[in-house]
């Protein structure tokens, strides 16, 4: 028996706008040829997934049958310049600066926690966490935020190799 995809999940436990932002995010990564694969380990229990292209990281998805957030996208750590130089009009920006992964711990959270100072999209923040940026529920105005995120992730891959 072959395993469940992602879109099929998301009929399954996904309703309403959720159900419709989600499958339209996942539709626009198929599209641009990202690669999905369910997560092991401690997520290998979860309908979580690591989205990649050309086996590089590009974000991942968690579909939760729970009302607090029934679906999460995280970016990739993909380096401290990953949205620093991109172009995008002042709106989009606050939208993902309002989604930015700010840890508020002194310490590490945990052994390899890769705190620091980024600049996203023009803008130096401090104490961001490894993934970034962070969309819980995204409405369609944020998958449209999404989907320039997974754009200017896979046009780095594409420059960077």
């Amino acid at each position: 028996m072959s395993e469940q995809t992602i879109e099929q999940f998301i009929g399954e436990v996904l309703v309403g706008e959720a159900q419709k932002n989600a499958g339209e995010f996942v539709a626009y990564l198929r599209a641009n040829e990202m690669q999905f694969e369910k997560a092991g380990g401690y997520w290998e229990d979860k309908l979580y997934w690591a989205i990649g292209y050309r086996d590089k990281s590009v974000c991942f998805i968690e579909l939760k049958d729970d009302p607090s957030g029934p679906w999460t996208v995280w970016s990739d750590d993909s380096g401290s310049d990953s949205f620093g130089d991109s172009s995008l009009d002042e709106h989009i920006k606050e939208i993902f600066w309002g989604n930015v992964v700010v840890c508020e711990n002194i310490n590490p959270c945990f052994n390899g926690c890769k705190k620091s100072r980024k600049k996203i999209f023009g803008k130096d923040i401090d104490n961001v966490c490894g993934t970034a940026v962070k969309f819980e529920n995204p409405n369609a105005e944020a998958v449209a935020c999404l989907k320039r995120m997974a754009e200017i992730r896979k046009n780095r891959i594409l420059r960077n190799g």
